[in-house]
């Protein structure tokens, strides 16, 4: 499972997830679906425009991964996690074809979500690729709009080296006639996006290109703006729930998509984006991005795991009033380790630690590698023991961080 294990649990071809839901009857076929790809960015999206489009009335699916506590967290309709007893009876009954093709913990997971939007007859379906998406298990749906977030440098061992190399991977889910909405433009990648969009004949709309964000704010314990087309002004004081500031890049992705929608007679009046917007993690459940835990000190998390992550996280540090930082960190071997000890901040207090996963780079290892770049802390060996010493080392107006990865935060929460 590639999760725990890294590239080796990967499958290279659509072969088994095909397979698989042409036993269950193609339910990938039977319900609509938006398609969201991206390095960063794609969760907080697909949550965004879950939430919108149930408050504007539609039975929404929502298929995200990786989960952080219950592995249902990944299948949703309107915010409710799948039962237990459909996916131990999915399970029960598809032992036979899952012995035969033997697919990936991944490949079993997209057939069951997919059996399970068309059994509850969802109206739409929200679908997060797993990773890349040309040969993602998610990318055998005919979605009525595909999302690619931004790109930027992760998985470098499966998707390629190079910016362009990884959103070739990435423009795989743009299908024949469908329109495409690119959330931010990038000189390296957008050739890629529009010659493909040009093969498909697929109507390509870059986001940032369109809208643009203005009066950005913080309004405890909302964050704030306005959003305008070249014509004037969409929406006026817009309040999200999600309050990293690198949201404000996702907003846009998100509003021009719901524009997109609208366009193609999907029903979301003002009212459905307004009430939806400031309750994302109520009505989706969506945990980890920029998530106050406690004050006194104040504990924040998020699940940033790459570079262009974390120099969101950083920003977002500061921003934040403290008087000393306390720095959680744990990370997987497969990531650009350096590239992130890199652009950490010096002056903070570091506690190295590990997830409990056969992909966690031992604290050890990650404490060596980072005393490289003057970053200072003890180790740990579990992420609960790392975090306990920060809470007894902090004074109240402190701030605690907790990241480097997703498991890391996966395990506090």
């Amino acid at each position: 499972m590639f999760t725990r294990v890294g590239a080796v649990a990967l499958k290279k071809d659509l072969h088994n997830t095909i397979a698989m839901c042409a036993a269950l009857d193609n339910p990938q076929n039977k319900f609509k679906s938006i398609h969201i790809a991206g390095t960063n960015g794609k969760g907080s999206t697909s949550h965004m425009l879950a939430a919108v489009l149930q408050k504007a009335g539609y039975k929404t699916g929502l298929y995200t991964s990786p989960h952080l506590k219950d592995f249902r967290e990944r299948i949703r309709i309107n915010g409710k996690m799948v039962s237990k007893s459909f996916v131990k009876d999915f399970v029960k009954t598809q032992t036979e074809i899952v012995n035969e093709i033997e697919p990936s913990f991944f490949e079993v997971t997209v057939a069951m979500a997919f059996d399970y939007f068309a059994k509850e007859k969802v109206d739409i379906a929200v679908i997060e690729v797993g990773l890349g998406g040309r040969l993602d298990s998610t990318n055998i749906i005919t979605p009525e709009l595909s999302v690619i977030t931004n790109i930027s440098l992760d998985h470098t061992n499966i998707l390629g080296n190079t910016l362009p190399e990884i959103a070739f991977e990435k423009a795989g889910i743009i299908k024949k006639n469908i329109p495409v909405v690119i959330g931010e433009r990038h000189s390296e990648t957008e050739n890629v996006f529009i010659q493909k969009a040009a093969q498909e004949d697929s109507q390509i709309t870059f986001a940032e290109d369109n809208l643009r964000l203005e009066n950005l704010h913080q309004k405890k314990p909302l964050l704030s703006m306005d959003i305008y087309q070249s014509k004037g002004l969409v929406y006026k004081n817009l309040a999200l729930d999600l309050t990293g500031t690198y949201q404000s890049k996702n907003i846009v992705t998100v509003i021009q998509s719901i524009l997109k929608l609208k366009e193609l007679g999907f029903k979301i009046p003002d009212k459905a984006i307004y009430s939806s917007l400031n309750k994302v993690k109520k009505l989706t459940g969506l945990q980890g991005r920029w998530q106050t835990l406690s004050t006194n000190p104040l504990i924040i998390c998020d699940t940033g795991h790459n570079k262009a992550g974390i120099t969101e996280v950083i920003q977002n540090i500061k921003n934040t009033n403290f008087e000393k930082l306390h720095f959680v960190i744990g990370m997987v071997k497969d990531k650009d380790i350096d590239g992130v000890l890199a652009i950490l901040p010096k002056n903070a207090t570091y506690y190295f630690c590990e997830p409990d996963l056969e992909r966690a780079l031992s604290a050890k290892d990650l404490a060596e590698k980072a005393s490289h770049f003057m970053l200072k802390g003890k180790v740990f060996n579990n992420v609960k023991a790392a975090l306990e010493t920060a809470k007894k080392m902090a004074s109240a107006n402190d701030l605690i961080f907790v990241g480097g990865s997703t498991f890391v935060v996966a395990e506090i929460l």
